[in-house]
């Protein structure tokens, strides 16, 4: 029997496997900057160039993570920052979502609203805390309303604008066969808009987390941001760098999960 010869691959199969070896290649260099960065870190703090008191350093990190987590402290406080973060990104995008359907249904309303869009968005959030939890008081709905503050405005003028620059053609269309506003913000505005909408999604998770821990600094006993403020006053810095890390991997998680949203959708 004559040996079987391989058979070319085609143009299809060669783009993916390039795709397939570019993709393990950016996932290994990724690991590996990651675990240079980590040697780095732990033998500097072992040989002294840095201050591990200050700086902490892998290992002490890993040693806190286990004591806390054999206390069983630790999942309260990330399951508590992960559920305020989550809360304030649900109502971030249903309330931006409705807000910007309102500007663009009216056009003088945007005019008038646009400039105190601007105006809050431009605020730094951090100075609304200690108002916030004069108005509210030192609960979870100081919490959620900074986390609120600090994505919302910029959310609800980036799908306004979004909005406002959907192909005028598609909309003439749907008027031409005698359809209605409505009609256009349901078949046009809104299905169109979906890859804004999850860019936005993207965006504002990060931004959301960032609001609840500016908002556990001030107006929490629970949560990594206590942890990290609780950790710089009594100077346990292996308390506050392992929150840091904690909350770099809960955001990891949350960015990744708008990405699988995002790839089911399409």
């Amino acid at each position: 029997m004559r040996p079987q010869t391989k058979q070319p691959l085609t143009v299809q199969e060669q783009y993916l496997r390039k795709h397939k070896s570019h993709h393990r290649q950016v996932s290994f260099l990724r690991f590996f900057l990651l675990g240079i960065f980590l040697l780095l870190w732990e033998v500097s703090a072992d040989l002294d160039w840095i201050d591990s008191f200050f700086f902490s350093s892998p290992h002490r990190v890993i040693l806190c993570l286990g004591e806390l987590w054999t206390e069983r402290s630790l999942p309260m406080h990330i399951g508590i920052t992960l559920s305020e973060t989550i809360l304030s990104f649900l109502l971030v995008f249903f309330v931006s979502l409705l807000l910007s359907t309102l500007l663009w249904f009216s056009r003088q309303l945007s005019e008038i609203l646009e400039p105190y869009l601007v105006l809050l968005n431009s605020l730094p959030k951090s100075a609304l805390a200690p108002i916030l939890i004069v108005w509210l008081g030192n609960n979870i709905k100081t919490i959620i309303v900074a986390a609120i503050s600090v994505a919302v405005f910029g959310c609800i003028m980036t799908l306004h604008t979004g909005f406002m620059q959907t192909d005028p053609d598609k909309i003439k269309l749907i008027y031409s066969l005698g359809g209605t506003k409505k009609d256009v913000l349901t078949k046009v505005l809104l299905p169109g808009s979906v890859p804004l909408i999850i860019s936005n999604m993207k965006v504002n998770i990060g931004l959301c987390l960032v609001g609840v821990i500016i908002g556990e600094f001030l107006a929490a006993n629970k949560g990594l941001g206590y942890l990290i403020i609780y950790g710089s006053q009594v100077f346990k810095m292996d308390l506050v760098v392992m929150s840091i890390v904690i909350l770099c991997i809960v955001s990891a998680i949350l960015y990744q999960g708008i990405t699988v949203l995002e790839k089911r959708m399409k």
